[in-house]
């Protein structure tokens, strides 16, 4: 765990990939939001309508589309609507060097220190990523914050009888289905939006808990493959 700290810049990430972690999945889709602290905590005052009205002004926003080199299982294509046809035919490379700078060149940019934050992160996202990177031979920087929202929101919404799942806390706080389920900015929209609901409490629960990206392990390692 991180000692105490506060961070600086929120970085929300989802990935959509080739399948679960017991067919050693490769990303197909990466996307991250970063949001400022102050935009999370102070956001700006205007007419609420829609969830949407809710998302900060404010946002650095990247999505890559992955040549995954490895086949989806047909329920992952079917559920995230990407193939290795349609990656190929709109000629998307592997993760390559240049996904690589343009990752960490976003997160340069950005006030720290950085959290990253995913929901389910540390039992996918984060392994996940730590595997990809590690594959093309490099990493994030060690004290990079990593929040998961899952336990977090477990501890701050206590109720026996509730699914945690990303889509069923949306319902919970926004009585709605959100928006381009299993598109990794869809994904990341929702998970920002639900972030925002209890954004006071998930700041401070981050900046007290969350792990560092040196703490987390890849999914596999490269001898797996």
């Amino acid at each position: 765990m991180a000692a105490p700290q506060d961070f600086q810049t929120f970085v929300f990430l989802d990935i959509e990939t080739t399948g679960l972690p017991k067919d050693r999945p490769r990303v197909a889709e990466l996307c991250l939001f970063a949001v400022h602290r102050r935009s999370l905590q102070h956001p700006l005052p205007r007419v609420v309508t829609t969830p949407l009205d809710q998302l900060p002004r404010v946002i650095d926003k990247l999505t890559l589309c992955i040549d995954p080199q490895k086949p989806f299982t047909p329920v992952a294509e079917e559920i995230t609507g990407l193939s290795n046809q349609n990656l190929e035919e709109n000629c998307k490379p592997d993760l390559n060097g240049a996904a690589v700078e343009a990752v960490q060149g976003f997160l340069r940019r950005q006030a720290g220190p950085i959290c990253l934050v995913a929901h389910n992160g540390l039992g996918f996202d984060f392994p996940l990523l730590c595997a990809e990177l590690q594959r093309v031979g490099t990493s994030l920087h060690p004290d990079t914050g990593c929040l998961d929202t899952l336990p977090a929101l477990r501890e701050l919404v206590k109720d026996a009888n509730k699914n945690y799942q990303l889509g069923r806390l949306y319902q919970y706080f926004y009585g709605q289905e959100p928006l381009r389920a299993h598109s990794a900015e869809g994904d990341v929209i929702t998970l920002l939006l639900v972030f925002l609901a209890r954004a006071a409490e998930l700041i401070e629960w981050a900046d007290r808990k969350a792990c560092r990206w040196g703490e987390i392990q890849p999914m596999y390692s490269l001898s797996w493959n």
